[in-house]
Formats: structure tokens, C-alpha cells, sequence
């Protein structure tokens, strides 16, 4: 992908677009992928970089949510893991299967989550992954040695998907451009234009050269996420919100909390929430939580109270829990639930999604998660399909292979990026220094951020060292220290001054801060 040439795309389109889809994150780009995949014309705009926002903070996980299940809401559940089942097949070099324990204190917890992941394992039929198993008390301790050992009855394992929520979203949009989309990230959004009432367009700028853009469409997909009430204000300065945004947080922890390979399920909150502690790039990911809001943002901040309800209840399943001294990054994300009248609880609202259409015919997408991006995309493109008497065709993506397929060991350095990591060794061969680590303590080569400022519109600091890779959740602190030579890397790639260098150091050090814990206020768990 590059973006000089989508840019010249849409330049060279007068004749305008069967779909234009605003919103870059996972429910957009899948979108993208459905409708280009169908023949459509499709064109896709986003106001910062692909996933920057929701789709970049999650818990990594494709699974099917076993507390949808105990909540009684098997038809989510069938469908989530319907869909972790198509997006293993379709997707290989980017989800892995990941063993979760959960533990057993009293006796009559390993055959309760027994029943459970039994259960799991059944709905998910013929699309299933590995089979569930008990643990004795030494197996339970032999596969999580830092678990608390004291009452400790044995467990229960089960088997969900992992992956980099990032790579994937990279990994889609370059699906659909290899489809003949066109996405163009730092394209914001300004308006809608109408024709008798009814949206046939938007206006937009690039937010790079501030130049305008007025681009017809015969549709209108709003699939900005958390901002989705802003895009139907502009449709409508009285449309009634529709979202109700739920602040879910992660701590990033060193390996050693949990070493091996299997993640810990934490199954009792006081918000009868489940937690995770989850390996991931050798360091352990905890979390999330789940806090309404009222206030939304592109970068939003953990609380001080959501850090230590973390800390916590992790502390009651470690020999030896951990403090905030431990943390060596700190996120949150937006989950862009659909509100319910009467219902401040967002822990009991849906993760299903949720389609609207206006009065204008601008069509709304918003709800759901990660896991079903897929079957969320083939519905808002078979209403998009009816609203804008565009060519009926079937959705193809239920055996669309992602860009880069590639049957692979996840632990092979590159593997997330399929058959696309011969390029990435290619660059080493041209130029060796490019083969190393970017730092000791991160799984990341100077290759990569080459590859992706050329490959996958990286435009930024924050884009190589948030996203492209992940170096700003594994390590905030450690990331500052690498932000001038990536900074020197992008002027070099993309013609920029020394002053826009400069000042791409300066925004990126103000970012990561925010994502060290010394930012932040007192706590309980010292």
C-alpha cells in the first residue's frame, strides 16, 4: 500500500464510488474488504491511522467470551466462535491457539468451568480448535508455577485465539487493496453531501496537505466506532446518540508473572467481570475492565481506580502479585456498545452489533468486537447492497484467504506477516544493519519499520512504534528512547524537513508518556 498513489485514485475517480466507508478500525476495514471483495467500488477514509483508536486495544484475543456464556447468550457465542473458526482457517500467520487456565479453590469450581468450556467446546462444532481438559493440582502449578498454590484444588484448560489486533487491521486493509479498494488513512471527514435529502457523498480533507476533497458515493458507511455519534450529528444535528462508550484497560507486566505458555483466567471480579493475564511478545498483558464513560477520545487514560482493581485481583491468584512498579506500559480502549435507556451498567450491555439506517439513508454500524468483524461486515454490505441498489452478490469472505496466508510457526520471527516476511528478509540482504533488533528487550528489527513507512502507509512515529510494531505497549518508556532514529528513518523515506523530524520527536515522547504508570496518581497496590 501506498498512500501517494490511493491519493492519486481518488483524484483520478470523477465518476465516484459504490461504497465509501468512514472509519479505519476493525469494523471498517472489514467492511472494506467485504464490499471490494463483491466487485463494488469501494473507498475507504480515516481520520488518523488505520486501528488508531478502539481496534489497537484490545485483549488480543479472538474467542467466543465465556462469560457471554454464562450469561445465557448462546447466540453470541455461536457466532463468536463460528467466526474464530473462519478467521483461523483464513488467517493462519496471524492467530495461534492460546491454553487458558482457570483456576480450582474450592471443589465445587473444576466441575462448574468443566461443564463450561464442555460446553464451549460443543458449540463450536466442526470450527472448533483443541479440546478442553482437566488439571490436577501439580499439572495446574507444572503449567503456571507462579500461581498461588495455597487451597488450590487443580484446573481447568481450555483453548482460545491470539493475536496482534494491529497486524491484523494491517493485514485487512491490504486485503482489500489488493482487491482494487482505495484506504487513506489521515483523511478526515468534514461533512456529508446530500442530494433531495439523501446522503450521496462526503466532503473531506488530508490532513496531511489540508487539501479538500468532495467524493460521491451511492452509499454512506459510518463505522467510526466510538465517534459514531459525531458522524450521524452531522447528518443530523437532533439524531438521538446511540453509543454508550465503555472504558476497558490493560497493564503490561514482565514475562516473569507468567512464564510458559499458558494465560490465566481469572474468574471472580467484584464487577462479575472475567479478567485475563495473557503471554504476548514476552511480556504478560492484564486486564481489562470495564468503566462507562461519558467522555470519549482518541487517547483515552486508565483511572487510577480501574489500575488498582487490576492490580488486585491479580494479586489474589499470584504467589507473588504485582505492584505498580511492575508496569511497564499502561492502555485503555473504547468499546463502542449501543446504548440502552435506563442501563448504566455497560458490563450487562451487548457486544452484539447493531446497524442503523437514517432517514438520509446514511448507514450506521457500531457494537461487536473483534472476533466478529467478519459477519459484522457481511451485514452492513447486504444493507448497503439494498439501500443503495448496488449489484447483489454473496459475500465471499467466509473462505477469503488475508493477505499474506501463510500456514506458519508463530514463534518464527516475522510470522505475522505471512509470505510478505521474504520482502522484509530481502531488505536485510540489501543492507544487513537492517537486521537488527531495534532494541535487546524488544522482538522487533529495523527491517520492519522500513517495510511498513514503504508498505503499509506507516506516516508517523507513533505509527511505526504503536501499531506497525507494537513497542510502545510492550515497553513506553524503553519506545522514547527509539523514537529519533525512526523519526530519521521517515523524513529519509517520506522527504520530510529536519523541523518536521523534530517535531515528530516531540509529539511521540508527549504520547508515550502517558503510557508510563509514572504519569499517573497514587495507588493501593504499591
Amino acid at each position: 500500500m501506498n498512500r501517494e498513489r490511493m491519493i492519486r485514485e481518488i483524484q483520478e475517480r470523477p465518476d465516484g464510488w459504490d461504497v465509501i466507508i468512514i472509519g479505519g478500525g476493525a469494523t471498517g476495514l472489514g467492511a472494506a474488504v467485504d464490499a471490494v471483495s463483491r466487485g463494488l467500488r469501494t473507498l475507504l477514509l480515516e481520520q488518523q491511522d488505520f486501528a488508531k483508536s478502539t481496534s489497537s486495544k484490545s485483549t488480543k484475543l479472538i474467542h467466543g467470551g465465556l462469560r457471554y456464556l454464562e450469561q445465557g447468550n448462546l447466540h453470541l457465542v455461536m457466532e463468536a466462535l463460528k467466526e474464530r473458526g473462519i478467521l483461523c482457517a483464513n488467517a493462519p500467520h496471524l492467530i495461534h491457539h492460546l491454553p487458558f487456565l482457570i483456576p480450582a479453590y474450592h471443589w465445587w469450581e473444576k466441575p462448574y468451568y468443566g461443564i463450561g468450556v464442555k460446553i464451549y467446546d460443543l458449540l463450536a462444532r466442526e470450527l472448533g480448535i483443541e479440546k478442553s481438559k482437566h488439571l490436577s493440582r501439580k499439572q495446574a502449578l507444572h503449567a503456571i508455577p507462579t500461581l498461588q498454590s495455597q487451597n488450590l484444588r487443580g484446573g481447568t484448560v481450555y483453548f482460545d485465539g491470539q493475536f496482534d489486533d494491529s497486524r491484523l487491521a494491517l493485514c485487512l486493509a491490504k486485503t482489500a487493496a489488493d482487491s482494487g479498494a482505495v484506504l487513506v488513512n489521515y483523511m478526515k471527514v468534514t461533512g456529508l453531501i446530500k442530494n433531495a435529502n439523501i446522503c450521496c457523498g462526503v466532503k473531506a480533507i488530508d490532513v496531511e496537505t489540508e487539501q479538500s476533497y468532495q467524493l460521491q458515493g451511492k452509499v454512506i458507511i459510518n463505522a467510526t466506532g466510538v465517534f459514531s455519534d459525531a458522524i450521524l450529528h452531522r447528518d443530523n444535528p437532533k439524531a438521538k446518540e446511540i453509543i454508550a462508550p465503555s472504558q476497558g484497560i490493560h497493564l503490561v507486566l514482565p514475562q516473569s508473572f507468567l512464564p510458559g505458555s499458558h494465560a490465566l483466567l481469572i474468574p471472580h471480579t467484584r464487577d462479575k467481570r472475567i479478567l485475563f493475564m495473557i503471554p504476548w511478545h514476552e511480556r504478560v498483558l492484564l486486564g481489562t475492565t470495564d468503566t462507562p464513560l461519558s467522555k470519549i477520545s482518541l487517547e483515552p487514560r486508565p483511572l487510577d481506580k480501574e489500575i488498582d482493581f487490576l492490580l488486585e485481583h491479580a494479586s489474589h491468584y499470584l504467589k507473588k502479585g504485582p505492584s505498580t512498579r511492575d508496569i511497564v506500559s499502561l492502555f485503555a480502549g473504547l468499546r463502542p456498545l449501543i446504548k440502552v435507556r435506563k442501563n448504566t451498567n455497560t458490563s450487562s450491555l451487548s457486544r452484539d452489533h447493531s446497524i442503523f439506517i437514517s432517514p438520509s439513508q446514511l448507514i450506521t454500524i457500531a457494537g461487536g468486537k473483534w472476533t466478529t468483524y467478519r459477519k459484522m461486515a457481511e451485514d452492513v454490505i447486504d444493507k448497503a447492497i439494498l439501500v443503495g441498489k448496488l449489484p447483489s452478490r454473496s459475500s465471499a469472505t467466509y473462505t477469503l484467504k488475508l493477505h499474506g496466508w501463510e500456514k506458519v510457526d508463530p514463534l518464527i520471527p516475522l510470522s505475522t506477516y505471512g509470505t510478505d516476511a521474504k520482502e522484509i528478509r530481502g531488505l536485510i540482504k540489501e543492507k544487513k544493519a537492517l537486521g537488527d533488533l531495534l532494541h535487546p528487550a524488544l522482538p522487533y528489527i529495523w527491517a520492519e519499520v522500513v517495510w511498513c513507512i514503504r508498505n503499509e502507509m506507516a506516516r508517523t512515529v507513533e505509527d511505526v512504534l504503536a501499531r506497525r510494531t507494537r513497542c510502545l505497549l510492550l515497553d513506553a518508556r524503553l519506545s522514547i528512547s527509539l523514537a529519533p532514529r525512526v523519526a530519521k528513518l521517515l523524513a529519509k523515506e517520506l522527504q520530510r524537513s529536519e523541523r518536521w523530524e523534530k517535531d515528530q520527536i516531540a509529539d511521540y515522547t508527549r504520547l508515550a508518556e502517558q503510557y508510563c504508570v509514572e504519569s499517573y496518581g497514587s495507588f493501593t497496590h504499591r
